[in-house]
């Protein structure tokens, strides 16, 4: 829980505040970017919310912060209602989990509604209010893993649901080992008509991303939109594996028709398909130079 006696000294007087524990994950700035950015390699408040949206927003990110660095001056009298609107639809029947887990440093996890059986995209933090609604939701068949990094509390979402774990086998250690669906290989792989996981060695070598009803790409950290380069691209100083082998893996993926990009990390991008292949195309060509 945030300590109002840690608050950090560059944050806007008013309610909201963020404390000395900030990992600088990204989270906070991204789900309300109305409310925080990043001063002195953390985060802070610039702007106090000033209606009921923005102030959805900035508890939304407060209840998702992986550390609880996120605090109220005056104890929030509506958390219930706001833990009741996550997970947060993105799109259709996709939907953001919230609940960033510290473990895979803040990572965005997702949640794909279907009528044969729902798909949780890496794994939230177990929090017994983000439980509940995924049970009202229909529960869990797969819980997807797109690498090592973020599988956060998998175990305990086995345990409660029952659902069958994916992980690449290249990603195995001794606390996926028991992973009920374990890939092998380069090649892609349909879970079923509308599901078709793609190998993306780079990040790290068994990484892989799932690509849903050729629409929605869920990218680990293997993809994501940059602010700060204003197109697509790949985390080059956070290659734990090849990147040499992660140009290679960008240009296959290139080929797929997506709309929308959904990372674990940086930030989401959603364009009709023929703009996305032109992003995918500067992508590429800034690899080539990096």
């Amino acid at each position: 829980m945030a300590k109002l006696q840690q608050r950090r000294k560059e944050n806007i007087s008013g309610n909201f505040y963020v404390d000395e524990t900030c990992i600088d994950c990204d989270t906070c700035r991204w789900m309300a970017p109305e409310i925080f950015y990043e001063v002195g390699d953390q985060s802070a408040v610039y702007h106090q919310p000033s209606n009921s949206i923005e102030e959805l927003h900035a508890l939304q990110a407060l209840l998702s912060c992986p550390t609880a660095s996120i605090g109220t001056v005056d104890k929030p009298k509506d958390i219930k209602q706001i833990q009741e609107s996550i997970p947060i639809l993105v799109s259709e029947n996709v939907y953001h989990c919230g609940y960033h887990a510290e473990n895979s440093f803040g990572a965005a996890s997702y949640l794909i509604v279907r009528p044969e059986g729902n798909i949780l995209v890496d794994s939230p933090r177990f929090s017994p209010p983000l439980v509940k609604k995924i049970e009202a939701m229909g529960g869990i068949k797969y819980l997807y893993l797109t690498h090592r990094d973020d599988v956060a509390d998998h175990q305990k979402y086995r345990e409660h649901f029952g659902c069958d774990r994916i992980l690449h086998r290249d990603e195995i250690n001794s606390g996926t080992k028991d992973v009920e669906i374990q890939l092998t290989g380069d090649e892609p792989y349909s879970l079923s008509r509308d599901l078709l996981i793609i190998p993306v060695p780079g990040h790290t070598k068994g990484h892989t991303v799932l690509l849903y009803d050729n629409k929605y790409l869920f990218t680990g950290d293997h993809l994501a939109w940059s602010d700060a380069h204003h197109h697509l691209y790949a985390f080059k100083y956070a290659c734990w594996y090849s990147w040499s082998e992660l140009k290679k893996s960008m240009n296959k993926l290139a080929f797929f028709r997506f709309e929308w990009v959904l990372p674990g990390h940086g930030r989401r991008y959603h364009a009709d398909a023929t703009t996305m292949k032109k992003e995918m195309q500067i992508c590429l060509d800034w690899l080539n130079k990096n």
